[in-house]
């Protein structure tokens, strides 16, 4: 009986699959309907009845005989009874599965109406669709996964190590090819990839208030994914190993292995901690670069705290510098930065500068495959700023710093940081740079609007900037400077920095060092037609 059932089943959905082409959904399950439940009668009534699990019908061993034993004891009206209890349940059952059967119908419908009115779209707009030029997908940075097995083995990596020809052209050809290269590269300039991986390296050793770097990188970090942050601990000191330690998966820790004395002449034994910091960024980078495979890489010591905008600063000029090869780096420092010399107005205001200035800076990997086989054995910083190896490059910086430095304790013995260090102003405005149009960055652009507006500028003395005379309104104003001497006077008298490193002052573009000096804006500038620093001025 149930064998006949299961066949009348399949012939009513055969005979609903061809109602279903030629008319209406809605009268095919309606007949449907009908038609099973009236058979599904006519069958029930007729049929013997079938054990239950549990209570004979062969579910279980001896089901069959308990069934002929109970229904030999039933008789009249007892025996209808429990027959149509068991049929009103069986009906029921079977209600319900045409009650989902409905159900699917129904939805089937509503699916087959959606195709069609989509069928009827998509060939009435066929015609347009052949005119429409697909839009071309923008170029994304790929992401570059972490690789978190950490070579110890200093001499392996520097082996493997890239080496690429230096971007500085020294041709009239190459120069041509750098503009060309520029000029293809601007589609880049505004728009920074979602998609590139930009790490922040952390350099430290024996400072316990790390705690302090570390708790602002990640209260800010926008993404783990996009600034995975590696923390390179030199000198072993256990203190600070466990800090580090207690941040977890948050940070990735490595450790320089090589913690032994440098052989040093005599008298280089007091600059001992030098040799040893520029051995740890010569290991630190190479993991970044050459183990974990990065493309770019943010260094920061283990003294800075960042600014809220820290990873939007430079997530947006990744683009650029990656694009204009005049540039070498981004920081995020102005040595300039004390309050009362910037323009607190200003913090969206960003500059080039022919002054590398570290604390907080973005390097590239072919960069650091330039200068890495004749990374120098100390004193790092200032070697960069020599012109064998910037190759007149410049950097770009903020007018208002995104890092402060809280290290008193260090190589210097604090009294670089008791003079100067500590007055930094740290930003703390979001500026929504990825938003904003930095191609006034590149340096075509750059030099023609700066140089214009300082040698546009009114050129006053000093004296009538300090005890302000005549002059009205907040400038700019050009003080004009001859020679390295009376570059350190003016600098001074006007509370700018006033020391030079290779002839390049801090701060300083093509000579010119801008900043606030008693409300005023000040181009501190070597006369019009400026052509190169003089190495002597050091």
């Amino acid at each position: 009986m149930m064998k006949a059932l299961s066949s009348l089943r399949s012939l009513l959905w055969c005979h609903w699959a061809m109602v279903r082409k030629k008319g209406s959904l809605i009268l095919c399950g309606a007949f449907l309907f009908v038609a099973w439940n009236a058979l599904l009668l006519l069958f029930l009534w007729g049929r013997s009845p079938i054990g239950r699990l549990g209570e004979g019908g062969g579910a279980e061993p001896g089901a069959g005989e308990e069934w002929g034993a109970g229904t030999a004891k039933m008789a009249g009206a007892n025996g209808l009874a429990i027959e149509v209890i068991r049929l009103a349940e069986e009906v029921e059952s079977e209600l319900e599965t045409q009650k989902k059967l409905l159900k699917q119908i129904q939805s089937h419908r509503e699916l087959w109406e959606q195709q069609k009115e989509l069928g009827k779209r998509e060939s009435e707009n066929a015609k347009d669709d052949k005119n429409i030029e697909e839009p071309k997908k923008t170029q994304q940075f790929p992401a570059v996964p972490l690789n978190r097995k950490i070579v110890d083995d200093t001499k392996t990596v520097m082996k493997n190590a890239l080496v690429v020809t230096p971007p500085h052209p020294d041709t009239d050809e190459e120069k041509a090819d750098q503009k060309q290269e520029m000029s293809e590269n601007k589609v880049d300039l505004t728009k920074p990839s979602p998609q590139i991986i930009i790490p922040i390296l952390v350099i430290a050793c024996d400072r316990v208030t790390v705690k302090r770097s570390l708790d602002k990188l990640i209260q800010y970090r926008p993404s783990p994914e996009l600034f995975p942050i590696i923390v390179s601990q030199d000198c072993g000191h256990a203190d600070t190993a466990r800090v580090i330690g207690s941040y977890g998966s948050q940070i990735t820790h490595i450790s320089q292995p090589d913690l032994a004395d440098i052989p040093v002449r005599p008298d280089h034994r007091k600059f001992q901690g030098y040799y040893k910091i520029a051995r740890h960024y010569r290991w630190a980078l190479n993991q970044v670069f050459n183990v974990f495979a990065y493309s770019t890489v943010v260094i920061v010591e283990d003294d800075l705290e960042v600014a809220p905008d820290f990873f939007e600063y430079f997530h947006a000029l990744y683009p650029i510098l990656h694009s204009d090869p005049t540039l070498w780096c981004v920081s995020a420092w102005n040595d300039n930065g004390r309050e009362g010399l910037v323009d607190p107005g200003k913090a969206d205001l960003l500059y080039r500068t022919d002054f590398f200035p570290g604390l907080g800076w973005m390097l590239l990997k072919e960069v650091w495959a330039e200068l890495e086989p004749k990374w120098p054995k100390a004193f790092w910083d200032d070697w960069m700023r020599h012109p064998e190896q910037r190759k007149e490059r410049s950097c770009i910086r903020p007018e208002i710093s995104r890092t402060i430095t809280f290290g008193r304790k260090g190589v210097s013995l604090g009294q670089f940081f008791d003079q100067y260090l500590r007055y930094i102003k740290l930003n703390i405005e979001l500026v929504p740079f990825t938003k904003l149009d930095l191609s006034y960055l590149v340096r075509e652009r750059y030099d023609e609007d700066f140089n214009k507006d300082v040698y546009s500028a009114p050129l006053v003395k000093v004296e009538e900037l300090q005890h302000g005379g005549s002059l009205k309104g907040s400038g700019p104003f050009r003080v004009q400077y001859s020679s390295r001497d009376s570059f350190k006077v003016l600098a001074r008298n006007l509370g700018a920095m006033d020391d030079l490193k290779s002839g390049v002052p801090r701060t300083g573009y093509r000579g010119i060092v801008s900043f606030i000096s008693r409300g005023r804006r000040i181009y501190l500038a070597p006369h019009e037609g400026w052509t190169k620093y003089d190495t002597s001025w050091s």
